[in-house]
């Protein structure tokens, strides 16, 4: 048992000096933009504001309620534990050392996101330290990855769960070993509990253990360890709601035709702005006037579609390149567990449109499969010198222009904040 949790704290915490060294700069960074925001601005937190402030984020309904139970059926119960471990820290009060906590939470689990995708990229792909490094500089300045280490929000703990998770998949595919149905069970109710999208990923990896269509002892060691983590998890689910299913499919309904019917922006230009691209480049932003039900006005924001060709042109290029990397890495099952993962996510909100017209809010679901994929990349050209310097040099590239791009975009979020949150 001893040993079990010492790798488990090896698993999730940094494991070596130079993951500390890579923790540290992250936690540093995230922490003096999330700390300067919750001091001088309220809108990590407002009390009047449930929902919306920026990018359609939920904060206080999430902090409070868990959000709605037919998208986040477990969450309800997480957030009241952050929620009341931030009140005890503020001494009850939500004020702004009740802000500053929720962000260092965030800040804290961002931050171990990113040493979860360094740790693929080091010990399962294995790349040397310089591509490495880079890939996760790329990683970090990710707009997801901005504005989730201030935020309080499912997606912060979703991408720490899911990058977490792949990773921890990825080891046992790589020892031939199997999935407990423990971990199986933890995994489905963590992951699904916090959006319930998320819950089949889970069960991803199992179909590529080895040998598992070859042995019927294998297949039904699979089909039983899946079956125990469904059954978990339905039961927590229905217990959450009093066992009332009926309510899952209306509010499901209602939830569907309320975030799938947007007309107003042509949907292939949301797919790249929103789905492919808000979760990376930040394009500009717009306000809105919105209010609380209650009386209370104040303005929100979002973000516009891409208006620069070189916008499209930096997604353009990393969509080229996860195409390239999947399609050189076909037969390889740690790629095919990440991207049958990502598939799943464009089915949702680009084929069905769920949320699409904001589904820039989704990439704590995906956005670490880029990083990963990128990595995987590189290892296919680790023999080739000339194809490994030229996508070294188009990354590096790629990320200066997203530091600059975003750089310049959270000064003009600072703007607004400095405007109408004071």
């Amino acid at each position: 048992m001893k040993t079990k949790f010492i790798h488990f704290l090896r698993l999730v915490f940094p494991s070596s000096y130079t993951e500390l060294a890579i923790f540290l700069f992250f936690v540093t960074c995230y922490g003096i933009l999330g700390s300067y925001i919750a001091i001088h601005y309220r809108i990590i937190f407002d009390n009047r504001i449930p929902w919306d402030a920026y990018f359609s984020f939920d904060n206080k309904s999430i902090l409070m309620t868990g959000g709605s139970f037919e998208r986040h059926p477990l969450s309800y119960y997480f957030f009241n534990w952050v929620r009341e471990f931030s009140l005890f820290i503020s001494g009850g009060k939500m004020d702004s050392t009740f802000r500053l906590t929720l962000a260092w939470l965030s800040n804290i689990i961002i931050s171990l996101n990113i040493i979860q995708v360094y740790k693929y990229v080091r010990n399962i792909i294995r790349l040397p330290f310089n591509l490495s490094l880079l890939i996760i500089l790329f990683f970090g300045v990710f707009s997801t990855n901005i504005l989730l280490s201030f935020t309080p929000e499912n997606f912060t703990y979703t991408l720490f769960l899911l990058s977490l998770y792949n990773y921890y998949a990825a080891i046992k595919l790589k020892k031939e070993e199997k999935t407990p149905a423990l971990a199986l069970s933890l995994a489905a109710i963590s992951i699904g509990g916090l959006t319930i999208t998320n819950f089949v990923k889970v069960f991803i990896p199992v179909l590529f253990e080895k040998n598992l269509f070859k042995n019927w002892k294998k297949l039904g060691s699979a089909a039983l360890r899946v079956s125990i983590a469904a059954i978990c998890y339905i039961l927590l689910y229905l217990n959450r709601i009093d066992f009332k299913y009926e309510t899952i499919f209306s509010k499901t309904n209602q939830q569907y035709e309320k975030f799938s019917n947007v007309e107003t922006m042509p949907t292939w230009d949301m797919i790249l702005s929103f789905f492919f691209g808000g979760n990376i480049l930040f394009p500009s932003f717009i306000l809105s006037d919105k209010h609380n039900m209650q009386g209370f006005a104040f303005k929100g924001l979002y973000m516009d579609l891409y208006s620069s060709v070189f916008s499209y042109l930096f997604i353009g290029i990393i969509l080229i390149l996860i195409s390239w990397s999947y399609l050189k890495n076909f037969k390889n099952k740690w790629v095919q567990v990440i991207m049958i993962s990502f598939f799943i996510d464009i089915v949702i909100h680009c084929m069905m449109r769920f949320g699409l017209h904001t589904s820039y809010i989704y990439g704590g679901h995906f956005v670490f499969v880029y990083p990963l994929m990128l990595g995987w990349l590189f290892y296919a050209y680790a023999g080739s010198a000339k194809i490994l310097s030229f996508l070294t040099v188009t990354v590096s590239i790629l990320f200066v222009y997203l530091l600059a791009n975003n750089w310049f975009r959270m000064s003009e979020f600072f703007w607004f904040m400095e405007t109408y949150y004071q």
